[in-house]
């Protein structure tokens, strides 16, 4: 995606490459282009050498130590950290209950938990889904019972991606019972650390520990730890998730490097003497996928300018995220198909040479079938487009 830009975003443009182009290892560029994450590790140093440039939360008003970048800088970063396949800053903290701190949090919250976001000394995981409340979270039953200055938490949350490498979690549970149900429900920071807290992985099909359930048995947080208003929780998460379309938009521009994956994965596959690059069926798909990925582009366009202006971008937020997450398991399936039959396994058969990325785009492949499950499931979106653009 090309952007027009004057001069001043040119120079920052020029800027911003001259940044990447000595920044990403070698080491990372297969498992970027995959969709993967990296380790806790290699985001921590990559997210402390972006602090260290001022660049360590672009989408955070500057008052709170973000960059305040206009929807075109926002872009131009995010393209240029793709162009050089840098990974995605990792989330949870930026994009998610960072933004919630400095929107309804304290004065001590705001200075003790912003500053540690930006510089990677806290690594966040997220706890709202439990075994019978996904996306349906209403129904969650995780307790916080009020007990002098503390709250003794009691329940189970499932699917936390990187409980066990997190050091703070935030959560939501029931503070009060009323009858509706989206009431009563309270947001609270946590330690990983709390006593009564216990993880356990949960095993994916593509064989990466990411995810686990978080149990709280007795658990003491301080009644401090709670973000906002007691019983308000259901509206401050409701918010959360719209900051996940922030996310969503971030993901589609880093779907460029996939297309890369393609194309070396396809220039390097010969079919009958043939790259299966210059196959006109094989170019036609790569040509279709580049097509729908560009018209999404221009929609995040959009999408970042309607939240700079505070404009109501109404159903375009699910609109993107549901696309994205169609696009990205087209995209890591048309990578597996460019590899072939090699991309399906992780030995050599009769000492053949599989090429160095297969293993990083078929974890890619089977990793991208969460995406139309986390962040809102595509049903979910699916009903919101319908209500909010259909009138249905």
């Amino acid at each position: 995606m090309e952007l027009s830009l004057d001069a001043k975003d040119t120079a920052f443009r020029d800027e911003v490459r001259e940044f990447f182009s000595t920044g990403v290892p070698d080491s990372w560029r297969d498992r970027v282009r995959a969709g993967l994450r990296l380790s806790p590790d290699e985001l921590t140093g990559y997210q402390q050498r972006l602090a260290a440039r001022g660049w360590g939360a672009p989408t955070w008003p500057v008052e709170y130590g973000g960059t305040g970048w206009t929807p075109t800088q926002l872009c131009v970063f995010w393209s240029e950290a793709a162009r050089a396949d840098a990974p995605h800053q990792f989330h949870q903290g930026l994009e998610l209950i960072g933004p919630i701190i400095f929107s309804y949090g304290s004065p001590e919250q705001k200075d003790y938990y912003l500053p540690r976001i930006i510089q990677a000394q806290d690594w966040w995981c997220q706890g709202y889904s439990e075994p019978g409340a996904g996306s349906d979270l209403a129904s969650l039953r995780a307790r916080a019972d009020r007990d002098g200055d503390d709250y003794v938490l009691n329940g189970q949350k499932t699917w936390t991606s990187y409980a066990h490498v997190a050091s703070q979690v935030f959560l939501l549970a029931r503070t009060s019972h009323e009858a509706r149900r989206q009431q009563g429900i309270s947001l609270i920071l946590a330690p990983m650390d709390t006593p009564g807290f216990r993880i356990n992985p949960i095993a994916t099909m593509d064989e990466k520990y990411h995810t686990n359930e978080l149990f709280m048995d007795n658990a003491r947080v301080p009644v401090a730890n709670r973000v906002g208003d007691e019983g308000r929780g259901w509206e401050y998460g409701k918010v959360l998730l719209d900051r996940e379309r922030m996310v969503a938009a971030a993901n589609v521009i880093f779907l460029g490097q996939i297309v890369r994956g393609i194309t070396d994965a396809a220039r390097r596959r010969k079919i009958r003497g043939r790259a299966l690059a210059d196959d006109p069926g094989f170019a036609a798909k790569l040509a279709q996928f580049t097509v729908e990925l560009t018209t999404l582009q221009a929609m995040v366009l959009r999408l970042l300018d309607d939240m700079t202006r505070g404009a109501d971008s109404g159903p375009r937020g699910s609109m993107v995220k549901l696309r994205w997450s169609q696009l990205y398991q087209a995209g890591t399936a048309l990578w597996v198909e460019a590899l072939g039959p090699e991309a399906a396994q992780f030995a050599a058969l009769d000492g053949a040479t599989l090429p160095a990325d297969m293993p990083a785009a078929l974890q890619g492949a089977l990793y991208a079938r969460v995406t139309s499950i986390y962040g809102g499931s595509s049903e979910i979106q699916h009903n919101i487009i319908a209500r909010r653009a259909l009138g249905l």
